[in-house]
């Protein structure tokens, strides 16, 4: 069974950065992609960044510049680098493994709470 453990969220001011962590463990019988996806109470959630097998990686308009999303694959960890926070950045954070060729197979972490104050 494939886990994922989210860490690093946490409060900020506006201006701020955060780092977060997703360290995967179990067997995923296929090729996956990893994402970030969040959601603030009372709204749709939203993808944030994503990073295939090959390395190629995607943003939200909303955080293109501003968040770096990245791997390592010797730790099975993906992280998230989040510089310059806005308080519309204030959301849930969640880790998900998705299958390349099968996206319906998906795998959420518990989230991590990210904050930020203006």
């Amino acid at each position: 069974q494939v886990q994922l453990v989210e860490s690093g969220g946490g409060s900020v001011q506006a201006g701020g950065s955060l780092r977060l962590s997703c360290v995967v463990s179990g067997y995923a019988s296929c090729t996956y992609d990893m994402s970030w996806y969040r959601q603030s109470p009372g709204k749709e959630r939203e993808f944030v960044s994503d990073i295939d097998s090959d390395g190629a990686t995607r943003y939200a308009d909303s955080v293109k510049g501003r968040f770096t999303i990245s791997q390592d694959n010797a730790k099975n960890t993906v992280y998230l680098q989040m510089n310059s926070l806005k308080p519309e950045d204030t959301a849930m954070y969640y880790c998900v493994l998705i299958c390349s060729w099968s996206p319906d197979i998906n795998y959420w972490g518990q989230g991590t709470q990210v904050t930020v104050s203006s």
